[in-house]
């Protein structure tokens, strides 16, 4: 009965490779009685080009061949045709022989002369064990595949979590960071309520030596303790207008503009410390949607900053400029910079490095610039001098 196999196209083809006629024609005939499509080869260099050309599921190895022996074949059909399993046929048998040929990748070992019933029922145990062995060994690779797959998806999941957890840990310092200013904008507004009170007799009580003074040295000491005082009263009715103020959303903020504005109200102090102001527009921003009172007090506390670490003259570089959806701004001192140790901390409420700093200047300019869906950072700091980068998305 022929052979029934589930893979009719490959399995079904064998290669014979005998230096005998007879046993290449027997050996055809009685395999493509059963099933078989037998392909013929007088010696090793023509039955691996048919290997090469068919495919075969099995090969038949006379083991004694010219030019190239059997042991040989084998090894050279093992290396290059893998799923490939070969038979060998001998009239040589021993121990010995078998074992050699087994060790070096042979499926079945079949003595000379053959009975043709006993020949195919091996072919067939062949095969059946080919085609387990190689459901297996997809299995494996599938399994391999798998494996990897699972591997790759739990380091995804793993990168996911920790976005995640650094997104949550970065939300709750945010949400930290809005209560310390919050708070901090409460008590600021009762100090300086509270300030003014002794503020204005102090006022009242200058005024009143100013009438009972007639040296003009005295006199004009008077008259800058008052100035002071009104200064010091500018600042807290800012700080108390600030609080209470509703803020007003405009779509026609120009970045531009607004640093123009805030660089002239500096005009006297860049003057009397010989402070170059290097601007570098390189376009005319668009417009952002925003509070145009509180970006320029973004400004005004980077200016402040800029400003106090160049005391003995340097350079102010402000440059704008836009891409696909920013506007972005970079303001740069000359100053000493910022010590590598102190960055992460700049952005801290309450952290200062001046004794009389209140470190109040950069969270609160930071702060601002998140409202509005921007950002604030240093871009880079040096003994040379430090340059903040400032982004706002602009008006589509």
């Amino acid at each position: 009965m022929p052979i029934e196999l589930t893979e009719p196209g490959s399995m079904l083809s064998v290669v014979i490779i005998d230096d005998d006629r007879n046993i290449l024609d027997l050996t055809a005939l009685i395999l493509s009685k059963n099933g078989f499509t037998p392909y013929t080869a007088s010696c090793s260099r023509e039955g691996i080009e048919l290997i090469s050309q068919h495919s075969p599921g099995l090969v038949l190895l006379d083991y004694m061949m010219p030019e190239i022996d059997g042991l040989s074949t084998l090894r050279q059909i093992k290396s290059r045709f893998p799923d490939t399993y070969v038979v060998i046929l001998t009239g040589r048998g021993n121990e010995e022989i078998a074992v050699e040929m087994m060790k070096n990748g042979a499926s079945e070992y079949i003595l000379k002369p053959f009975v043709n019933s006993n020949l195919v029922e091996r072919l067939k145990n062949v095969l059946r064990i080919r085609e387990v062995e190689l459901h297996n060994r997809a299995l494996q690779k599938e399994q391999e595949q798998l494996i990897l797959e699972i591997e790759q998806w739990n380091l995804e999941l793993q990168k996911r979590v920790r976005e995640k957890t650094d997104a949550l840990q970065m939300a709750q310092e945010e949400i930290l960071h809005s209560e310390k200013l919050a708070t901090i904008g409460y008590l600021s507004a009762g100090v300086a309520h509270e300030i003014r009170n002794p503020l204005n007799s102090i006022a009242l009580f200058v005024q009143l030596m100013r009438q009972t003074t007639t040296e003009p040295e005295q006199l004009e000491h008077q008259a800058k303790i008052l100035k002071e005082v009104e200064r010091i009263d500018s600042i807290l009715r800012k700080l108390l207008d600030s609080s209470r103020r509703s803020r007003v959303i405009s779509s026609n903020v120009q970045i531009n503009q607004v640093i123009d504005t805030v660089i002239e109200s500096f005009s006297p102090q860049i003057e009397a410390r010989q402070i170059r102001v290097d601007r570098q527009y390189h376009c005319v921003p668009p417009p952002i949607n925003a509070d145009s009172a509180e970006i320029e007090q973004i400004f005004t506390n980077l200016f402040l900053n800029a400003l106090d670490a160049m005391t003995s003259g340097g350079c102010l570089t402000l440059e704008v400029s836009v891409d696909d959806c920013q506007v972005i701004v970079r303001v740069g001192d000359s100053g000493t910079g910022i010590a590598e140790d102190v960055l992460p901390s700049v952005f801290e409420p309450f952290f200062s490095t001046k004794n009389r700093g209140t470190g109040m200047g950069l969270p609160v300019a930071q702060r601002i610039a998140r409202m509005y869906d921007g950002s604030m950072q240093v871009e880079c700091s040096s003994p040379h001098g430090t340059t903040f980068r400032l982004e706002f998305p602009h008006c589509q």
